[in-house]
């Protein structure tokens, strides 16, 4: 059985925790999902959702419950909105004391998009399918590394985008896999499961 966390220091927290377990219904597998809400909540999790929410306090969040550097060792990480700035090795706009996790070769802007009074809905294309997506504070994502595959744009601009990266080559990574990530600029959790479905399909390898 597949653990999966949801960060639940803010943002759609309940949602995601929903989605994914109606994913995983819809995908015959047995997933249990968390809520992480300090250093004893990353124990044995397979994977990490970070939901959107003020991505200038997520660090400080993050700090104050002692679990920034162990949300590092997470093998599969899934950041939608501000959890996609939270994945990136480098942010946009950011304060000066906002710092973010640097694990997938992205680059995003954030607040992008427009504040909270310029949020919007749009139908889009993607590699999984059609679907409607609802920004709210969305960043942007500005830049892609090499290995990063991109799965969503709107208007020319990449809206989901994911990377595979492999373990350090050793005797001892024989046969290891390497880290998975996952990041969008939208809440899928407000509208589809696609996703989340997607998401659990590349950790389970289905």
């Amino acid at each position: 059985m597949l653990t999966i966390g949801v960060l639940a220091l803010q943002g759609d927290v309940s949602e995601h925790i929903e989605a994914v377990k109606n994913a995983a219904k819809k995908l015959h597998k047995d997933v249990a999902v968390i809520s992480v809400r300090e250093k004893k909540d990353l124990a044995g999790l397979d994977a990490l959702i970070m939901p959107g929410g003020e991505s200038t306090t997520f660090y400080k969040l993050c700090q104050r419950a002692g679990i920034f550097e162990g949300m590092k060792k997470i093998p599969n990480i899934l950041g939608t909105c501000a959890g996609a700035i939270m994945l990136s090795k480098n942010a946009q706009n950011k304060t000066k004391d906002q710092v973010t996790l640097q694990l997938m070769d992205i680059e995003v802007a954030r607040n992008a998009y427009g504040r909270q009074n310029e949020s919007f809905e749009a139908d889009i294309k993607t590699s999984l399918g059609a679907m409607h997506a609802i920004f709210i504070r969305a960043p942007k994502i500005t830049r892609v590394g090499k290995n990063v595959r991109v799965l969503a744009e709107y208007n020319n601009e990449i809206l989901a985008c994911e990377e595979e990266v492999s373990p350090v080559r050793s005797s001892a990574s024989n046969g290891a896999k390497g880290n998975y990530y996952l990041a969008l600029a939208f809440h899928p959790e407000l509208t589809t499961t696609l996703f989340h479905e997607y998401f659990l399909r590349r950790i389970l390898a289905v």
